[in-house]
């Protein structure tokens, strides 16, 4: 069995991740979803060499395992292509079926382009929401993790004017569910989630807000009696203090850039995007595609390493 990777777009860094990646002697299974000439030519420019396989074995370095996808269009280095955006997404639509039928044990995802997709006519918001699509999951939930913290998010690709309506109670609890549900899953097991408020200081009882006192809290109440470890609603200012994740095993912001700017300072290049919820295990490097760094070897394989390793941990502790 293998791990399934797609290096994104075509473009950017994710073809330089798969190459250089390929050069370790010390390395994960990797079944590579992609276009083989896009590979080879980004070998050729990174100086390096490799030999593309399309079988589910490597066991050599300089070896690539590929599902052979084609490019639509001519890839030029660091100039993404609306033309390539189906490409892109047939790569994801492959992979995707292929962990469904078990053919691969998970699915590790390069950086896409978000805004040259949309600009090929599909309104595609991230991997999160399409990846739920794809295998017709209702809810999932968008968990970053470093070393020391996992913030999960209760809202992901929406502007920051739309997230106070987006914080329901029926959806809300369904997010802290699937949260202690896969923590569990990963071999937590009862895990200690820290709920964050919406509003400055958590809604200073009502003057700053009010879905602390509405929605958020009365919520947590529920939950704790039902036996979840829960703290909360905290503000979000001091709920990434040292102190504060003392005993914690993941922080649920209530939008994208609430958490993960903290996330992201702690863990640049060795943080891991996971997407809870879904049939199968999928985890995500957590930058975007470098555009300006394609083709010039100068990049890092932290994220991507840490991207596979958690994926690796997961499939262990299934079978485990």
């Amino acid at each position: 069995m293998s791990i399934a990777f797609t290096p994104g777009d075509p473009a950017g860094i994710g073809p330089d991740l798969a190459v250089i990646y390929a050069q370790k002697k010390s390395r994960k299974n990797l079944l590579v979803f992609t276009d083989p000439d896009v590979l080879l030519s980004r070998a050729k420019k990174l100086n390096l060499s490799i030999k593309i396989k399309e079988k589910n074995t490597v066991s050599n370095p300089g070896e690539i395992c590929v599902f052979p996808i084609k490019t639509n269009v001519e890839v030029s280095i660091g100039a993404p292509n609306p033309n390539n955006a189906q490409f892109v997404l047939n790569t994801l639509n492959t992979a995707t079926q292929h962990c469904l039928d078990k053919e691969c044990d998970a699915l590790v995802t390069g950086p896409v382009h978000k805004g040259i997709i949309n600009q090929s006519g599909v309104n595609f918001t991230g991997h999160t929401e399409y990846l739920a699509d794809l295998s017709n999951t209702p809810k999932t939930v968008m968990m970053l993790a470093t070393k020391g913290l996992s913030v999960a998010l209760a809202t992901t690709h929406i502007p920051l004017s739309s997230v106070a309506k987006h914080i329901q109670t029926d959806s809300l609890k369904q997010t802290i569910m699937i949260i202690h549900t896969a923590l569990q899953s990963y071999g937590i097991k009862n895990p200690h989630i820290v709920v964050c408020g919406l509003n400055p200081h958590a809604g200073e009882d009502g003057y700053l807000g009010s879905e602390e006192i509405e929605i958020i809290n009365p919520l947590i109440g529920q939950l704790k009696q039902q036996g979840l470890s829960l703290t909360g609603s905290v503000p979000a200012d001091t709920a990434f203090t040292p102190d504060a994740l003392k005993g914690v095993d993941c922080v649920l912001a209530m939008y994208h850039d609430q958490g993960l700017p903290v996330l992201k300072t702690l863990g640049f290049k060795k943080a891991v995007n996971i997407t809870l919820g879904l049939p199968f295990i999928r985890t995500s490097v957590d930058h975007g595609t470098a555009l300006n760094l394609a083709g010039t070897g100068n990049i890092s394989l932290g994220s991507l390493n840490t991207a596979l390793d958690y994926a690796q941990n997961f499939i262990d502790n299934q079978y485990a």
